[in-house]
């Protein structure tokens, strides 16, 4: 006997999106939980946030809804004349069904009809059997501790090491792992290596988004590095893998080339581009604008919404170039730091402590800290004495 597919309604949806906003578990926990995947976990929250504004115009969602049934009527009646309504009836909802998402296709599927099968119930929306019953699970315990380790080899070789390298490394470390899976792997965890052809990464740059140039070029002493002469002149933006106990979560970060002070952060069980715009716009609230903006080429930041919040201000937009993760050292060498003097050396074991454990470590840095590159002074001492004195 076929077993009933699990459905689910708005408010069980509703219910999952609002305790993964609250970031207090892993995605790959809560999905575990709920018996969902990962990128549905995603799926519902990226509709939630685009309709959230609905909450607050139910008015002008009414008549658009309404506008669209009209023009649908009009549409409908048209071609009535032509092909007769039955068949366009017929064709309209199988064409709907069809162009369904997975789950959806999922939850219209019913065992209990006598007189129409489950097999042809799948046949008319385009659903593969097979998948009715699938049930997905979230990372194993030994994917996430492979991650782990891409983790820990890839900051080791600050990021020179593409997933074929470290696949080597991982086989000489005696794991057994395919190649392909140690590049899937990276992706989730959304890191790439240095190579002339590809990048390092956050996320896969979508083809529509717009790549700005790289504006550090002329800040660079002649040995080559990037030399501010006050605060605020040029912030970096980045966003980085953190394992805790069951899953993994992402830390996105700015920081103040000229101080070193890291003047936001936010760690979120999701990497997308609220996760990027959030930390900049707590940024500028606390401490203004700077003049340049730099960040990789990932698809978080090539996106509208982050480059329209920087132009909102008046920021001057400077991205990395390809496979040169190295444009953006300040906030590179600044992971590398709280991955080896705070992640790498405990165990957190759920995400309260590990967001705690990383508050404490950054007000460390920030105020406590010894920073070789400001003559062994403190970053938010640095970066509070110069713009006293510019003011």
């Amino acid at each position: 006997m076929s077993k009933k597919h699990k459905s689910y309604s708005a408010e069980f949806k509703t219910k999952v999106v609002l305790e993964l906003l609250r970031e207090e578990e892993t995605a790959a926990a809560i999905a575990s939980r709920y018996g969902i995947s990962v990128q549905t976990l995603n799926q519902w929250k990226k509709k939630f946030l685009e309709n959230a504004a609905l909450a607050f115009d139910v008015g002008g969602a009414t008549k658009e809804y309404r506008d669209r049934i009209e023009k649908l009527e009009k549409e409908n009646e048209a071609l009535a004349k032509t092909l007769g309504k039955t068949t366009i009836e017929r064709d309209w909802a199988v064409g709907k069904l069809k162009s369904l998402d997975l789950s959806s296709k999922r939850s219209l599927v019913d065992s209990r009809l006598e007189n129409l099968s489950v097999t042809r119930q799948c046949e008319m929306v385009g659903l593969n059997r097979s998948s009715l019953y699938y049930r997905p699970a979230g990372p194993s315990l030994r994917d996430l501790a492979i991650m782990r380790r891409i983790d820990e080899i890839y900051t080791e070789v600050s990021s020179f090491y593409g997933y074929r390298r470290i696949h080597a490394q991982l086989q000489e470390e005696r794991w057994h792992i395919g190649r392909n899976k140690v590049h899937r792997l990276m992706r989730i965890m959304g890191i790439e290596g240095q190579r002339p052809k590809r990048k390092r990464s956050t996320g896969i740059k979508a083809q529509e988004h717009e790549v700005y140039p790289y504006l550090l070029e002329t800040l660079k002493n002649e040995e080559g590095q990037v030399v501010t002469s006050r605060p605020n002149q040029v912030w970096s933006g980045d966003i980085t893998y953190i394992p805790v106990q069951g899953g993994f979560m992402y830390l996105s970060a700015i920081i103040d080339w000229h101080s070193k002070a890291i003047l936001a952060w936010r760690l979120s069980n999701t990497m997308d581009a609220s996760l990027v715009t959030g930390v900049l716009a707590e940024a500028v609230e606390k401490h203004g604008k700077p003049e340049i903006f730099n960040s990789d080429q990932g698809s978080q930041y090539t996106g509208k919404e982050h480059t329209r919040l920087l132009e909102k201000h008046g920021i001057d937009i400077s991205m990395n170039g390809k496979g040169r993760s190295i444009d953006n050292i300040a906030i590179e060498r600044f992971f590398r730091t709280l991955k080896y003097e705070e992640v790498y050396v405990k165990e957190y074991e759920n995400v309260k402590e590990l967001r705690k454990g990383i508050e404490t470590f950054i007000d460390f840095y920030n105020f406590n800290r010894l920073h070789s590159a400001l003559k062994y002074d403190r970053p938010m001492n640095v970066y509070r004495r110069s713009l006293a004195k510019a003011a």
